[in-house]
């Protein structure tokens, strides 16, 4: 009995993995790592010339925690990640790093990720109860819906830990009805990007 659940085990997971190879996720996977590579080489470099040749990093960032209180911070945060992901969340890690306390803060960052994903879901759900803006939709995020419907949880953790927006592959899994409580268990994984890039910002900074 055991041997034969070990196997029929082996045989999905054979299975599992010829699919994937065979519609590209493994390649669609290694493809979205060298481009978040270059954003975060990008980041990097950026944070270092700032801070040698225009201003002090870590003085910007303790003016900037002393001028706006974190509610007004985690606001703007928190709308990005609901909308598409339009400012890097790296941004606002830094920030929580020169916070009075940094990883309650990049706690608070991590939660309002995670629930601007949901906020993004239900966006996707939404949209197609509306044709209009359901056809526009399905037209900028045809490949990335696509994806989603072939790869389902997959995407959604590679989504939720790559250096790229969220948000999109959150509205996408609402646009094909993926299953919620499935997308929430994936979405967790979010947490663990934000904690992983602190070990390196908050020593950047």
């Amino acid at each position: 009995m055991k041997k034969d659940a070990k196997s029929r085990k082996k045989s999905r997971l054979r299975l599992m993995h010829q699919y994937y190879k065979y519609t590209g996720f493994y390649s669609f996977v290694w493809k979205s790592i060298k481009k978040a590579i270059i954003p975060i080489l990008l980041f990097v470099g950026a944070l270092f010339a700032l801070d040698r040749f225009v201003l002090d990093i870590e003085e910007t960032l303790v003016m900037v925690t002393e001028t706006y209180s974190p509610i007004v911070i985690l606001s703007i945060f928190f709308a990005s990640e609901s909308l598409l992901g339009l400012i890097p969340p790296e941004l606002f890690i830094a920030w929580a790093g020169k916070s009075a306390s940094p990883i309650l803060y990049l706690s608070f960052l991590a939660v309002a990720s995670y629930v601007g994903g949901i906020v993004s879901y239900y966006i996707g759900r939404g949209i197609t109860k509306i044709p209009s803006v359901h056809e526009a939709m399905e037209l900028k995020l045809a490949q990335h819906i696509k994806n989603t419907r072939k790869w389902g949880g997959f995407l959604i953790i590679v989504g939720a830990l790559l250096p790229i927006p969220f948000s999109i592959t959150s509205i996408a899994a609402g646009i094909i009805n993926f299953p919620f409580s499935s997308y929430l268990m994936f979405g967790l994984l979010r947490f663990v990007r934000f904690y992983l890039y602190a070990l390196v910002i908050f020593e950047m900074v």
